[in-house]
This record gives C-alpha cells, structure tokens and sequence, in this order.
C-alpha cells in the first residue's frame, strides 16, 4: 500500500468506480475505543454509511482508491445525467479496467509456452517462478475481495477480474439451474466441490490450487515443523497483540507463521505417503531461510529496546531456536541437492 508521498503530480489513467453512496461499513466508536475492542478481540459495533469511492488506474502507481465515511458533499445542478443504459455500460467498462490491472500485477505464465513432460520434475528455479506468481496471485485476489466482498454480485465479479472464466461460466450455470439440487446450495457454497471447476480450464485450476491452504500428510508432523510451530506460538505469548504491520512485533511473529505454514506445507512425518517434488522443497526451504532471518531481525529489534528482563530472556530463547531451525533448514537442502 502506498502513502499520499508515493503519488506522483500526473494522475493520468483509465477511470474506475466514482461514488458517493458505496455502502460500507463504519464503526461507531472512537480510535481508542476501536483499539481497546480489538486488542480484547470483542466484537467492534458499526453501521452502514454511505462512503465517497474514487478509483482510477494510474499509468505510473497503478490502481489507486480514495475512499471516506467523513466528507460534506455539495450537489450542484445536473448539467447531464446518465440514462440506465449508459450506466450500466460503465460499471461494464469499470469491470474491465480492474480486470486489466488484475491482469498486469498477477502476471500469469504464458499457457501456449512448452509444458515439461509429467515424468520431469521442475527445478528450484523454476518452483521459485511459480511461487512468485502464487503471490501475486493471493495479493491481487485480497484487493479483489475487499474492493467487492459486500458487493450483492460478489462471486461474479471476483470471478471476471481475475479472469477465472471457468468459475464464471459454472456460477451462471449454477444460477440459471432449476434443479433441486442446485436450488438448496447455501452462501459457502464451493464450485469446485461438486465439479463446477471446468478441470480443462487449466488457468483457473491452477490459480485455486495457489490459493488452497498449505495442508500436511496423514501421519505425524515431521520435527522441524513442530519445532517452527511451537516458536511461532512462544513468539505470540510473549509479544503484545496490539502492535500493528511494520513494527517489529508484527514481523516477528508473522515470518514465524510464514516458516511454520510452509513447512507443514512440505514437509511431513514417517507415516506420510506423500513426496512433493524436490525442487519445489528446495524452493519453499529458500524462502522459509529469508523470513527467518526477518524475524531475527525483529527479534533483536526487540531486545534493544525493551528493558523487561523477563522478556529480553524469552525474545533470547526465541532468537536462538529461530537460528538451530535456520541451520536445520540449510543442511536438509544439502542433503536435498
């Protein structure tokens, strides 16, 4: 995200959705009141409110959203107004700029390139492209869903912005069906689970099978993730809940998580039948070494600062473990390679 200092003079671009009555959500209590209940985790009360959207796709900072619950609108006399068609050819247009921009920051592989044969497996380097796209793709999807989660046509919209063709297809099906069957799904419903999915659209298999949780084998977890595991819960009993993105807290904790979701993502117990391919271990071990040594960062960002001996001893214990789990993971990719 950036701030209003990263926003160049020219804003030259294609215009997005420009409103004055989007409705969202607004809390109803003050900052240090909103602090307090999420620090408890209690629920937060809010209302609906119309709030002032304005979005445009900039040609040098890309997508950009202004958005206030907090404005004093002044209506001046119509010089034009938009009849429904006009309207509704716009918020088509709009679709399509978000899907354009979704387009550029995913940056998917290209599908008409050569495919490795099945019996070959792909290298690190080749993973590593793979997981980088796998980013892209799960930041691009987060800004779709909170720019559309309260919209009535949340699926189909999301759907068509991330170029998910398939999806949509299935979610138009699924609406115009008078079976039954299909009459009874409720809101969770997943396309996927009954074979909505169109499995010869590759794109969007590939793009849901990114977005899927990193899940673990049958048997027990393997000792270095139960290892990453258990630092990462020390790490969230000693440090404060309240500190937010950025600080050294955050860090800490979130590249903890970061290393134990991914190790239980690739590595797995004895009993386990499963064996991801080796260099897409490789790949995941790479970027497990650089969050650890994020949070070792943080780690010592922490104890510089904090005077609590009780907590210098604890963020001590947690920066040790954090570096026998860095040494770990550097001697199973020897043994890997």
């Amino acid at each position: 995200m950036q701030g209003l200092g990263s926003l160049d003079v020219d804003q030259a671009g294609i215009v997005g959705d420009m409103t004055a009555s989007r409705k969202s959500r607004v809390p109803t209590v003050s900052e240090e009141e909103l602090s307090e209940l999420y620090q408890k985790r209690l629920e937060i009360p809010f209302e609906w409110r119309n709030t002032l959207y304005l979005e445009w796709f900039s040609e040098i900072n890309g997508r950009v959203v202004i958005e206030t619950a907090g404005y004093q609108l002044t209506i001046s006399p119509h010089e034009w107004e938009m009849d429904a068609d006009a309207e509704e050819a716009q918020k088509l247009a709009n679709l399509h700029a978000m899907r354009d921009f979704m387009a550029q920051v995913i940056r998917r592989r290209d599908s008409e390139g050569p495919e490795p044969e099945s019996a070959e497996e792909l290298d690190e380097f080749a993973w590593e492209e793979r997981l980088k796209e796998s980013d892209r793709l799960t930041d691009a999807y987060q800004e779709v869903l909170e720019k559309y989660m309260e919209d009535v046509d949340s699926e189909q919209k999301e759907a068509f912005v991330m170029g998910w063709d398939g999806l949509l297809d299935a979610l138009a099906e699924r609406d115009e069906a008078e079976d039954d069957e299909f009459q009874d799904q409720g809101a969770g419903y997943d396309p996927a689970v009954d074979g909505f999915l169109s499995i010869d659209d590759e794109e969007n298999e590939d793009d849901f099978n990114e977005l899927a949780d990193d899940s673990g084998g049958n048997g027990e977890d393997h000792p270095l993730q139960a290892k990453a595991q258990s630092l990462a819960m020390l790490a969230m009993d000693v440090i404060k809940r309240d500190e937010g993105p950025g600080t050294p807290s955050y860090q800490l904790v979130t590249n903890l998580l970061q290393v134990s979701g991914k190790l239980a993502g690739v590595l797995f117990g004895n009993d386990s039948d499963y064996e991801p391919e080796t260099g897409f271990v490789l790949a995941v071990l790479k970027r497990c070494l650089n969050w650890l040594n994020e949070a070792v960062r943080a780690c010592q960002q922490l104890m510089e600062v904090t005077q609590d001996p009780a907590l210098v001893s604890s963020l001590e214990e947690i920066r040790l473990t954090a570096f026998e789990i860095r040494d770990s993971i550097v001697e199973l990719r020897r043994e890997l390679k």
